[in-house]
């Protein structure tokens, strides 16, 4: 019990970390890096913005691969997991906050490349052995993505206003954050003595600062995680349970609440419908680069297969499914807009999946 409080600790710690590191080092180096390669808001959003709030799953991911057995659960059941905290509680917890009046075209362009994201992860855990064309055709179908938004522009009229590019957006919303608790102020100002900071940096040194912060953050993101997904590991051999099951529930929240506390201030600023999209972009970039990426770069150094769970994991990817039935039904019904009532419907469904699975558990 004594080992078990202490890795919990452990949990929270690195979550904690991660936090600061990804708002208030991470994300600022990305702007920077996006003004100077002059991507257009969409583009921007859905690679650097999404990479930003994605980094933990996406290194998770990544080690728990080429950890190999024992560990290959964990990383896929981390981008399972935050893809449904993200589309219930962050759309949901935005709603709730401020009445989200959505243009239905993004909406309807991004749901269209989530379920075809979904059922593409449906199609690989089916047999559950990934091979090397289905990893390359999870990168393929996120390049078609960006290829979309690239060219939407000339198709749909941009109605996004000029000083709403989604990656200043989070960071002026992490800046809010920081002010506001001092503790992470403190941890930042600790923080700077191993990443450099890009706010201090000069207009001349701004782009190589950017450049050295986007590097330093990676590898301690890469480090921490590495911590989580041991931590995962031991946490369930000491419970006696699956290590997806841990990453499914406690992971995926963990690295999921920077997303929901920035989408809620995103949301409070009268931006609900950028929080509910942006919320189902991330979704398409978890699971076509966060599994897709890494399992394309490990069957590509080692050949053969990838080895997959189905017992734990097909059930929550049908939910995930569910969820995108569920979302449309809600925005048809409600004319593309998302008030407080249907909010609180997407975190009741949400807490409705935390207890199927802790009861699914103790039935075992």
């Amino acid at each position: 019990m004594f080992l078990l409080l202490i890795l919990i600790g452990v949990l929270l710690l690195t979550f904690y970390i991660l936090a600061v590191i990804c708002d208030e080092f991470f994300v600022p180096a990305l702007d920077v890096i996006a003004d100077k390669w002059k991507l257009p808001s969409d583009v921007a959003g859905a690679t650097l913005m999404a990479m930003g709030s994605s980094a933990p799953e996406l290194a998770i991911a990544f080690i728990a691969v080429f950890r190999g057995v024992g560990h290959t659960d964990v990383g896929a059941g981390t981008i399972v997991g935050s893809a449904i905290f993200n589309i219930l509680v962050i759309t949901g917890a935005s709603a709730v906050f401020k009445t989200a009046k959505l243009r239905w075209q993004p909406v309807a362009r991004d749901l269209l490349f989530y379920s075809a994201s979904i059922l593409a992860l449906l199609a690989v855990f089916w047999d559950g052995r990934v091979t090397i064309t289905e990893s390359l055709l999870f990168v393929a179908i996120y390049c078609l993505y960006l290829g979309v938004l690239s060219q939407w522009g000339r198709f749909v009229p941009d109605q996004t206003k000029p000083d709403e590019n989604p990656i200043d957006i989070l960071e002026d919303t992490g800046d809010e954050i920081t002010n506001s608790i001092p503790l992470v102020a403190k941890t930042r100002y600790l923080m700077t003595f191993v990443i450099p900071d890009v706010t201090k940096a000069t207009k001349k040194t701004e782009y190589r600062t950017a450049i050295l912060a986007f590097t330093a953050a990676i590898l301690w993101i890469g480090l921490l995680s590495f911590v989580l997904v041991e931590v995962a590991v031991h946490v369930a051999d000491i419970l006696h349970i699956p290590a997806a099951i841990v990453a499914l529930t406690v992971i995926a929240a963990g690295t999921s609440i920077p997303d929901l506390l920035a989408s809620i201030a995103v949301a409070k600023q009268g931006r609900g419908d950028m929080a509910v999209s942006n919320g189902i972009g991330s979704n398409i970039f978890d699971i076509l680069i966060g599994l897709g990426l890494p399992w394309a770069v490990i069957l590509t150094l080692n050949g053969g297969v990838v080895e997959v769970s189905t017992d734990n994991l097909m059930a929550s990817i049908f939910l995930l499914f569910a969820t995108v039935i569920a979302i449309i039904t809600l925005l048809i019904l409600r004319k593309w807009v998302l008030g407080r009532k249907a909010g609180w419907l997407l975190i009741l469904l949400y807490v409705g999946y935390i207890a199927y699975s802790v009861i699914e558990l103790m039935a075992r």
